[in-house]
Order: C-alpha cells, then structure tokens, then sequence
C-alpha cells in the first residue's frame, strides 16, 4: 500500500495552503495497492515534534479501502475522530517555531471500527490493535519561521 500526495513530497516541504498561514485546508491524498482483505483504512495525521508530546491533525476511520483519492479541502462523509485541536476534523500545520514533521499514517485494516462519536487517537489505537494488515506513511514538512 502506498500513500503519496500531488502537493508534496515524502519529506518535503507542506505549501502554507494547507497550514494556519493559510487556508488551513487538507492536502488531496493519492492511495493505492490496499491489500484486497482489507475492510476498512484509518488516517492518523500528527506532529511528533511538539515539545509536549505528539500533536494530533486529523483522524478518519471506517474509510472504504477502495478509496484511492481523498480530495483537497475533502468534505468528508467517513467518520473524524478528536484532534489535539479538541475538535474534529483536519487542523492545518501551526509550529511555534522551528520545522517540524507532520506524518500522514494510513492504516489498511481486516475490520471496521466500532467506536464512539469523536474518538480521540488512543482509542482508534487501541481498536485497531490486532487488526492493521499493512500500513504506509507520507511526511510532510512545516516551518512558519
């Protein structure tokens, strides 16, 4: 499985479009080669690089694995979890200060997600345990300095 987009590299730099400079809307995301047993894919977008630990941007579960493009600015009909912003739904790059990385996860997994309204990171976690059949992940980069 392979998550790329057409607005960045792996490990380049994320345009200010997508970030608290400016739109703050979600970059389009490219999948492909799920695992045909798969029955549901999982976004985790987060920032391991904020001093209090990890910073979560987006959460999507129950994504229908034959998904292969998750669209700019996506309105998204899958269900969003609770980002570190207290709120669903993507929340664009915002560092402080410095560059930090912002990684896309995409999940591939051999169940759907029975979970709650707005769950948080560790409980998407902890419901995906056993059940992740491949993963695939896309770092993008921000620096508002």
């Amino acid at each position: 499985m392979k998550l790329s987009s057409p607005s960045f590299g792996n490990g380049g730099m994320i345009p200010a479009k997508y970030t608290c400079d400016g739109d703050e809307i979600s970059p389009e995301l490219h999948i492909s080669a799920a695992p045909e047993q798969a029955k549901s894919l999982v976004l985790i977008v987060d920032d391991p690089d904020v001093p209090m630990g990890n910073w979560v941007h987006w959460l999507l579960y129950n994504i229908p694995p034959e998904t292969t493009i998750i669209p700019e600015d996506a309105a998204i009909t899958w269900p969003e979890g609770t980002t570190s912003f207290g709120k669903t739904g993507y929340g664009g790059p915002c560092p402080p200060s410095g560059t930090h990385r912002y990684f896309f996860k995409l999940y591939a997994l051999d169940t759907s997600l029975n979970l709650p309204d707005g769950p948080v990171k560790e409980q998407i976690e902890r419901a995906m345990d056993g059940h992740i059949l491949v993963q695939a992940e896309l770092i993008g980069r921000y620096n508002k300095d």
